[in-house]
């Protein structure tokens, strides 16, 4: 994990090669997400407080001083990415069926049979390591940049100073959140110093991510591998880097191998009381039982299922909403992101994806769902 950081120029690579940007992550249970203005306001060296701020970082993480003022000091305050973090306004509605279409859709499924043939092998071997399904891993790339299409355009410098030194205060968790982004910046100064990659010039998402799976700099640190064996980790170039990465962040988010990620239902009126059940939100808390008592009944095979469920809610507008039961490893989807849309569309396009390449190669045991 930590011990990944064995490339010098893996980072370097990857910067110049990416393209058209991704859709935000703040808004991805949302139907419509707005691309964030990439004008840019002051730089941070006119800021006296952020250069303060660069001398206290550097004597805390071991970096030259001159370095962290020259890479704070050259990034630019982000005005659409300070916007387009908020919330979206209260009363716009989610829906499951609008969110879904975004993502479960011909062109992913067509580039991610693609990517599934061109990497069988090394699927194969991620699966057999950890326990993660070729279908949830390939349903990642596929949801976060088309498989390596859309890694954004915004400099992660930018992004995230915007978001460590002036995360709007109107959010509701304002102080929480700009800590969580000052942190990433920090652990970005730390992965550039030690791979030696000029931190003015990576570019990835308007929140910092980075690269085909879209780990933010903490989780390159690490869950980040080098799947390949060439000695440096590269999630800009290498898919097998990238096919490693995210199945080892998912092993290490407690991936409970041959385990479901969810079970239908439908609902006993006399005696639901769906309030309860959605209470825990998507943290998984009642057994079968208690789902049963409460009203909610699994299908055949969710009657036999031993461990702890959450009641799924996936809204749709003005139609009725739609629910499944969802297991721990549902539960560790959402570790990737935390929302049951994203969750389910990672699990609807790996699922499509597998049925393609199913249709492509029948009876190849590398195809798993």
């Amino acid at each position: 994990m930590a011990a990944v950081l064995l490339a010098t120029c893996a980072l370097q690579a990857g910067a110049a090669s990416k393209k058209p940007p991704r859709k935000p992550r703040a808004s991805k249970s949302h139907p419509v997400a707005t691309k964030p203005s990439q004008t840019a306001g002051p730089a941070y060296a006119t800021r006296a407080d952020v250069m303060q701020e660069a001398d206290a970082m550097a004597q805390r993480l071991g970096l030259e001083r001159d370095w962290v003022r020259h890479a704070l000091g050259q990034a630019h305050f982000m005005p659409g990415i300070a916007k387009a973090i908020l919330p979206p306004p209260v009363g716009v509605p989610k829906n499951w069926a609008a969110y879904r279409a975004r993502f479960v859709e011909p062109v992913r499924i067509q580039a991610g049979t693609q990517f599934w043939l061109a990497n069988r092998d090394t699927l194969q071997r991620a699966e057999a390591e950890t326990g993660v399904p070729a279908s949830i891993i390939v349903g990642i790339i596929g949801v976060e940049t088309i498989y390596g299409r859309n890694t954004g355009t915004f400099r992660v410098i930018d992004a995230l100073c915007t978001l460590a030194f002036d995360f709007p205060a109107s959010h509701p968790k304002a102080e929480a959140r700009a800590a969580f982004f000052h942190g990433e910046l920090e652990a970005y100064l730390t992965l550039t110093a030690r791979t030696h990659t000029d931190p003015l010039a990576l570019r990835g998402s308007y929140a910092g991510a980075l690269g085909w799976p879209q780990f933010m700099p903490s989780s390159w640190v690490k869950y980040a591998v080098d799947f390949d064996g060439d000695g440096r980790v590269d999630l800009f170039n290498s898919q097998a880097d990238v096919i490693g990465s995210v199945a080892n962040y998912f092993k290490a988010f407690h991936w409970q191998p041959g385990m479901p990620t969810h079970f239908a239902l439908q609902w006993n009126e006399a005696t639901l009381d769906k309030t309860a059940l959605l209470a825990p939100d998507i943290l998984p808390t009642f057994s079968v039982a208690q789902l049963a008592a409460k009203g909610a009944l699994l299908d055949a095979p969710g009657t036999v299922y031993g461990g702890p469920l959450a009641l799924i809610e996936l809204q749709n507008g003005d139609a009725p909403a739609q629910y499944v039961a969802g297991t721990e490893n549902f539960y560790a989807i959402t570790r990737y992101n935390w929302s049951s849309y994203y969750a389910m569309a990672v699990i609807e396009l790996g699922q499509a994806v597998a049925e393609a390449v199913a249709a492509r190669v029948p009876g190849d045991l590398a195809v798993t769902k």
